[in-house]
């Protein structure tokens, strides 16, 4: 295990030292702050459920976040009790406020795919692979900021889209048959 902490360590310092700038910093901080509490994905999922054409992947969508948010939130978080990078790696300028839960897995990185895969199954492309795209901003966005190790948004992108994936095609199949209609 001391090699993957100092594999992520030394990523988190490359990270740092090499791609911090001050023109990426607001747009990383900002994409950060976009998945506090899964604030884009609800925001995306209420506008699906809003819109009667696509208001079963918002009903997917929903499921696929709350299973992440049991699982990887309220399960996982507590019982691997991770602490954040700037706790165990003083080197580390964390850029935004300190976090108040355990830092394994990465919450953003799982909601933001566990929805963005659902979306990407669910909607046409046009739709899908901007949410991936975001998705992918965001789990980045929390390595950029120092508040997760990179095997915490790693496991978060992995999670988040098993949990997307068996949502998005399971219950795609179950609401269409239920529905009578395709989604």
């Amino acid at each position: 295990m001391n090699t993957v902490q100092k594999m992520d360590g030394d990523l988190l310092f490359w990270i740092q030292e090499h791609l911090r700038n001050p023109y990426l910093t607001p747009l990383m901080k900002g994409l950060s702050m976009l998945g506090n509490a899964g604030f884009i994905w609800l925001i995306l999922t209420l506008g699906l459920l809003l819109w009667k054409p696509k208001r079963l992947v918002g009903v997917l969508a929903t499921i696929s976040m709350a299973v992440n948010y049991i699982i990887n939130n309220l399960i996982l978080k507590n019982v691997v009790a991770r602490t954040r990078p700037y706790e165990g790696l003083p080197e580390i300028k964390l850029l935004l406020r300190k976090a108040v839960d355990y830092s394994f897995p990465s919450g953003h990185s799982s909601v933001s795919f566990a929805a963005a895969v659902v979306m990407f199954l669910c909607l046409p492309r046009k739709f899908g692979v901007p949410a991936l795209v975001l998705a992918t901003l965001i789990a980045f966005s929390r390595l950029y900021v120092g508040i997760h190790y990179p095997t915490d948004v790693t496991f978060g992108i992995i999670s988040g889209i098993v949990i997307g994936y068996v949502v998005g095609t399971v219950g795609k199949k179950y609401l269409e048959k239920f529905a009578h209609k395709e989604i």
